[in-house]
């Protein structure tokens, strides 16, 4: 996606140190002004060395010092000055992840390369989404991530290339994971056999294909590592199971190295083995499950048509959904998904519309309305003619909304990032004093003790499950709002919405329906209410009022006969004149009323009682007289008084924000149940009202329809943008309500609790798992057990002396990553709150 501008970057040296230059086009700019101001702003940012702003060319020649400030510095820069700098952002599948400690590695590398402003990769999606400038080689980038030992995909990739990689992966992984479980199960059975010749040779040959086969990849890992002097999970399996191989082979091939020592040449080959395996069937079940994070945004693209029946020429075809192209004929069979977006030419039907909406009602469709590419034609046959097509299609961005949520990395996920970068290494400094503490005052063996404890410290860390905890529960929680109509665009957003504790509600076109509609009518005994409608209705026949046009709504809606009329006139800010079978009516407000000098006929106290109520009354006077009013309002949208009970139920306050006098707001306001109203508010005054609420320490929502309310939207905490399917402003807010429907604010403050709750969860397990195991595996409990030794129910666990069973560590390490996937699925569950019309 392009923005506003273009930025080219390369390097350059300045004064013996290393900067970098940076060529930006800057658009917004209106005069020379804007060139000085952008100059100012920039050449007193840190680190920048060196500013040339030309107005006549809208480039900037910017060098700056990149250990001092960075590319998406001086974009917030530009930005926050007021000016707009184009990047580009794409998602790139990432191949070799295995822990949170690689996420760091492959961010580190991406955001090295000339040009990149940001880079964030998701281990659960095992994605990459890249902020770059203009002009970037997407080659260097390629090649950065190749040099740190993994393998960046190509953005053209779809999620069916990725899904098919992701299921060959796992193909992989149960070929070994077979192989491995049946030579260590035999391994396991031989280990209790009666000793006999050459059974020591035998588990040796066993063992050898589940090492070097079996856990290749562990060793393909931590060799990538080692070339960039790092470690990995790879090197804690890797390091491990080598240990216990190599010292099993050694007493295999040279017994008398122990003997000499009188040791006993003890074999572990069931140990490394049954590792490998257990790891393996972790990483299996880990695959799966994380297979399943991303159903929902599957789902979506399994909604899109492959063809399309398109009529070029007056002769029907049917071709890939590829080729069709903007102005293009579509028909649309019943029964059939709407291929693309568009506009309906000929015919007449209704759609299913509640895979993108998340409105189970289908909704009407007549010649001029606009329809959704994927959406479900119920009845009838229609031809569109299609406006979007591909990319630019609804479903299209939608998709792409999604998926940058769900690479994008909350808050909370920051601090679970940091202490991964430096868990392995010190993880391996703790295995390494464990070994030596344990060999120079361990019980005897003293060696035996030191390796398995050695072994066990190195599997049982898991830096996975840190890793998994926020990502996993991220994309189960976007993929759930998808399904319901809601659109997040951010992990932070997510992670934001639960704090809302004040929401601020736009009342036109967000809390209202956003057009007049005829909610009373008040008519003289000598007539009724029908007549005085139908009256009505015929003196707006030709009007393009919206008042008008509500009246004669109304009117057709209860099948009343609107007549034809003579000498229409319309009165500019009073109403209409005109003559209906010989009579004279009169339909306008109580000013033009007065000034015809017209009886009220005893209507002036209803008119006051709608007056109070904020509606709009409208006099139809016959004649010389008045003989009936009708009032109109913007009237509430289906459920918004329940939505707000929910809101107050949650504890939030709920605030009318409108540019409305203050008697109709209150009006409704008062219908609506809200707690406070600021009334007569300019469009441009929003967003301070949105400081001021902030600046009272409330964390604040803003909901309206993401047009007007754009600087209030931004201003918030959160901004929930209102659309309606083809017209929804879907890069306005933090979260966008496809459907229009109120209900989505619960379920988006509802899913950002759920899903919070989740990540808590998952943190809290990866964190108490490493900090209560690893010390168990390093033999903390032999404090406790060495003197009386361990309960012989609990031999196979902690051994006679309360040193943790290396193969329960690798089962442990595995059901460790596992669990934090499976529980972050539970989110799957989730369903919005219930609302009775």
């Amino acid at each position: 996606m392009y923005g506003p501008g273009d930025i080219m970057a390369e390097k350059s040296t300045l004064n013996s140190q290393k900067s970098e230059k940076t060529h930006i086009h800057i658009t917004g700019m209106t005069c020379t002004t804007c060139a000085a101001t952008i100059e100012k702003g920039l050449v007193e940012t840190p680190g920048v060395e060196q500013v040339n702003v030309s107005f006549a060319s809208e480039k900037a020649s910017i060098e700056y010092d990149p250990s001092k400030v960075d590319l998406a510095k001086i974009k917030n820069t530009i930005s926050q000055i007021g000016y707009g700098v184009a990047t580009k952002k794409s998602i790139f599948p990432v191949a070799g992840m295995t822990c949170a400690s690689c996420v760091s590695r492959v961010e580190e590398a991406l955001t090295s390369v000339p040009g990149v402003i940001s880079a964030s990769v998701n281990l659960a999606s095992e994605k990459a989404t890249v902020e770059y400038v203009e002009g970037t080689e997407l080659g260097a980038l390629r090649q950065a991530v190749k040099e740190a030992g993994y393998k960046l995909g190509s953005e053209a990739e779809t999620l069916e290339d990725v899904t098919t990689a992701a299921q060959r992966e796992i193909r992989t992984i149960r070929n070994r994971l077979i192989l491995a479980a049946v030579l260590a199960s035999t391994i396991m059975a031989l280990m209790w056999t009666p000793f006999f010749e050459g059974k020591a040779y035998l588990l040796w040959a066993l063992a050898t294909p589940v090492q070097f086969w079996a856990g290749w990849r562990f060793y393909r890992g931590t060799w990538g590592a080692l070339r960039h002097r790092t470690a990995n999970m790879n090197t804690l399996i890797a390091v491990g199971t080598s240990a216990a191989y190599l010292y099993s082979m050694i007493a295999v091939l040279f017994p008398r190295l122990f003997t000499a020592g009188e040791l006993e040449p003890h074999l572990y080959f069931d140990t490394s083995a049954m590792i490998i395996t257990l790891i393996l069937l972790g990483r299996f079940l880990e695959a799966r499950a994380r297979g399943q994070t991303s159903a929902a945004i599957k789902k979506l693209i399994g909604m899109q048509p492959k063809t399309a029946l398109v009529i070029r020429d007056g002769e029907e075809g049917e071709v890939p959904i590829e080729d069709v192209q903007v102005g293009d004929l579509v028909l649309v069979r019943p029964g059939e998904r709407v291929p693309v977006d568009g506009i309906i030419r000929l015919g007449y039907s209704s759609t299913d519309e509640s895979m993108i909406t998340g409105e189970s009602i289908p909704v009407e469709k007549k010649v001029g309305d606009k329809v959704i590419g994927a959406t479900i034609n119920k009845t009838g046959s229609f031809q569109l003619e299609a406006t979007k097509v591909g990319k630019d299609t609804t479903l299209a961005q939608i998709i792409r909304l999604v998926e940058e949520a769900q690479g994008s990395k909350a808050p909370i996920q920051r601090l679970a990032d940091v202490i991964a970068s430096f868990f392995v290494p010190i993880v391996i400094g703790i295995a390494i004093i464990t070994f030596i503490i344990w060999y120079s005052v361990g019980p005897d063996p003293a060696l035996t003790f030191s390796l398995l404890n050695f072994v066990a410290v190195l599997i049982i860390a898991c830096p996975c499950a840190l890793g998994l905890a926020t990502p996993t529960a991220i994309m189960v929680g976007t993929g759930k709002g998808a399904e319901h109509g809601i659109l997040i665009r951010s992990a932070e957003a997510l992670e934001r919405s639960h704090q809302i504790r004040t929401v601020l509600l736009d009342k036109t076109g967000t809390l209202t329906r956003g057009e007049p509609e005829v909610t009373d009518i008040v008519a003289v005994p000598a007539s009724s209410q029908e007549e005085v409608l139908r009256l009505a209705a015929s003196a707006e026949r030709d009007s393009e009022h919206p008042l008008g046009e509500a009246i004669v709504k109304a009117a057709l809606e209860k099948r009343l006969e609107v007549s034809s009329t003579k000498d229409f006139n319309a009165i500019p800010g009073q109403g209409v004149e005109a003559s209906v079978a010989r009579k004279h009516l009169l339909l306008g407000n109580l000013t033009l009323i007065t000034d015809r000098g017209l009886s009220l006929n005893g209507l002036g106290e209803e008119a006051e009682r709608l007056w109070e109520k904020g509606k709009t009354v409208m006099f139809l006077g016959l004649d010389s007289q008045v003989v009936g009013i009708i009032a109109l309002a913007d009237t509430l949208k289906p459920n918004a008084r329940e939505v707000l009970e929910q809101l107050h139920k949650l504890g939030i306050k709920v605030v009318m924000l409108t540019g409305d006098n203050r008697r109709t707001a209150e009006a409704i306001a008062r219908e609506a149940g809200i707690d406070d109203v600021l009334a007569e508010v300019l469009p441009e005054h929003k967003a301070q009202e949105v400081k001021r609420l902030q600046n009272e320490g409330k964390v604040v929502a803003m909901v309206g329809d993401g047009i007007n309310d754009a600087p209030a939207l931004v201003q918030a905490d959160v901004g929930i943008a209102i659309g309606t399917g083809t017209d929804v402003a879907i890069e306005t807010g933090d979260v966008t309500l496809i459907s229009g429907d109120l209900e989505g604010i619960v379920t988006a403050i509802s899913l950002s609790k759920h899903t919070m709750k989740t990540i808590r969860q998952n943190l809290f397990w990866a964190f108490a798992y490493n900090t209560t195991l690893i010390p168990v595996a390093a033999g903390v409990l032999y404090l406790a057990f060495g003197q009386t030794g361990v309960p012989s129910g609990l031999h196979f666990i902690l051994g006679k002396y309360g040193f943790l069973n290396p193969i329960l560590a690798a089962a442990a390490m595995a059901a460790s990553s596992v669990t934090v996937v499976f529980n972050s699925l539970r989110l799957r569950r989730f369903k919005p709150a219930k609302f009775i019309d």
